[in-house]
Order: structure tokens, then C-alpha cells, then sequence
């Protein structure tokens, strides 16, 4: 039985061999075919990961009034400036934001620490607003308890006294989702597709091989061969063709996959968004290719032999 398995194998090596710059074609087939299905997965994955990452951390930034000071214990004197005063207002919107339904958490932030955020992302030219020309608010970002909650939370929070407005990315949000969407099912299809001319062509360097050796095969038939072990060395050259060409892709999606790592990081983190990591990505990605480059190897074989191999 092993014997037999391995003198299939070597056969279908030998039919590689044989049929030369169809085997090449076929190859080169597989591997354009897989190259451009990894990149469809890695960006159909990492797109819905962030989409459902940001779906999942919704949040609500609510605009304070210029007028307003909500986390103050202490403000100037009305009267007189150089005084400090307790402040009678500490903590008003604060509380009228706790007492809407749905609020999760509430987090404040500074518009000293808003505008030191803005310096560290776009650069130090924002430097120039600190002090009294700085012209952003004080914000309350505020988590709700599911997604689907954000909006009606953000409409009740923008009516509270003192708030300037409720902004959870409303439409932008939508476009993010719906874009994941597109990328989703155009994405798929075109891997469909070439998957579909991937098969095409290695059943073709099957049907090749096949026509061949018609001669040889009408011999194993008056021996006596069963249909199995005439099968088998065509079996074994499509799964070779696609195991092959998964070979150059899974080595080049790995490779630009952690430099495109490195360059996008960084900026997603400032905004709590993460790709898939590449040493779980990576593996699980090569893994797939081989997986796709085989089945399709094996199918474009299947499908050759049920048409050109009449047994």
C-alpha cells in the first residue's frame, strides 16, 4: 500500500516534469490566483476586525461650553478675578450624564489634554494654541452599554444644559460599516472568481496529461488496473500544482504583511483600533494558502479526470 502510494507520487512528479511549461502555467496560476486571494482575506479580516472594533467602542464626546467648567472644585470670582471661588456648578452635566439611561462609563478629559492629543498626532505646530489661544472644549467621553444604544444616548446627552454638542461619528461611523460591507462582498466574489480560472487552468494541465497518455492508460486497463490506481498519479500532480503555487505567496503576504503592520499600527492604536497581530495572522494565513492551493489543485483534477479520463 505505501509502496504503491509512493510509486503514484513519483508518477505524478514525472507528469509535472512531462507536461513542462503547462505545469509551469498552471503554477503561476495558482500563485497569482493566491497572492491576490491573501490580500483579499487580509484586508476582508483586518477590515471587519476594525469595523467590529469600532462598532464594539463607540464612543460619545460630549462638548462642553466655553462658559462651562464642570470639573473645577474652584473658579474665578465673577466679581473679582483675582479671587477664587468654590464652584457652584461642579460637576452638573457630570451628573446629569450619569443619570441617562444606557451610560456606561464617563471618562473627562481636559481641553489642555485634548489639545496635547492633536500636538502628538499632527505635530508641534499645534503648540501654538496652548495657553489662552487654545479654542477646543472640555469633553466627557462617554461609553453607553451596547452599540446600538450610542445614538439614542448621544440625542439625550445633547439636550443636558451646558453641553455644546454630543458627536459619536454618526455618519462616518455608517460609512466605515457600510464601506466593511462592500469590501466584504466584493472581496469574496472576486476570490471566487479566481479561484474558478485557477481550477480551469489546472484542470487543464491535467486534461493534457491525460490525452497523453492514452495509450499508456488503455494498457493499464486490459492488465486489469483498477480505477483508482489510474487516478491516483493525476490526483497527486494537482495537489502538487497547488501546494507549488502556494509556495511564493504565502512567503510575499507574510512579508508585507508585517511591514504593512508596522507603517499602519501605530496610528489605528492612537484611535484604540488594532490589526490582526502577525504572529497569529501570519500562521493562520500560510496555513490557509496551502490549504486553498491544494483543494483547488485537487478539484482542477477531479474535474479533468470525470471528463477527459473515461474509466
Amino acid at each position: 500500500m505505501i509502496r504503491t502510494f509512493f510509486k503514484h507520487l513519483w508518477q505524478s512528479i514525472k507528469n509535472l516534469r512531462r507536461n513542462g511549461w503547462m505545469t509551469v502555467a498552471a503554477i503561476s496560476s495558482v500563485t497569482i490566483t493566491l497572492v491576490l486571494v491573501g490580500t483579499f482575506l487580509a484586508v476582508i479580516l483586518n477590515t471587519t476586525k476594525l469595523a467590529g472594533d469600532l462598532e464594539n467602542n463607540v464612543r460619545i464626546s460630549t462638548y462642553l461650553k466655553l462658559s462651562v467648567h464642570d470639573n473645577d472644585k474652584e473658579i474665578a470670582d465673577p466679581n473679582d478675578k483675582s479671587k477664587m471661588i468654590a464652584n457652584p456648578d461642579y460637576q452638573k452635566v457630570y451628573k446629569a450624564i450619569e443619570k441617562v439611561p444606557d451610560v456606561k462609563k464617563i471618562t473627562y478629559s481636559s481641553k489642555e489634554n485634548e489639545l496635547n492629543k492633536l500636538t502628538k498626532s499632527l505635530g508641534n505646530t499645534w503648540k501654538m494654541f496652548q495657553g489662552d489661544s487654545n479654542p477646543l472644549y472640555d469633553v466627557y467621553i462617554v461609553e453607553a452599554d451596547k452599540p446600538e444604544d450610542v445614538k439614542a444616548v448621544a440625542k439625550a446627552i445633547g439636550k443636558i444644559d451646558g453641553v455644546e454638542r454630543a458627536d459619536y461619528g454618526g455618519a462616518n461611523t455608517e460609512k466605515i460599516f457600510g464601506m466593511s460591507n462592500v469590501i466584504r462582498t466584493w472581496g469574496l466574489g472576486g476570490a471566487a472568481l479566481l479561484l474558478f480560472v485557477a481550477v480551469f487552468l489546472i484542470s487543464n494541465t491535467i486534461r493534457i496529461t491525460i490525452l497523453s497518455r492514452q495509450r499508456e492508460i488503455q494498457i493499464m486497463r486490459l492488465v486489469g488496473a483498477k480505477n483508482g490506481y489510474i487516478r491516483w498519479p493525476f490526483f497527486l500532480e494537482g495537489a502538487w500544482v497547488g501546494l507549488l503555487g502556494a509556495i511564493v505567496p504565502s512567503f510575499l503576504i507574510a512579508f508585507v504583511y508585517r511591514i504593512g503592520y508596522v507603517g499602519l499600527q501605530k496610528p489605528l492604536a492612537q484611535q484604540e483600533l488594532y490589526l490582526l497581530h502577525p504572529s497569529t495572522f501570519i500562521p493562520e494565513i500560510i496555513i490557509l494558502m496551502v490549504v486553498i492551493g491544494v483543494a483547488i489543485g485537487s478539484v482542477g483534477s477531479i474535474i479533468s479526470m470525470r471528463r477527459f479520463l473515461k474509466i
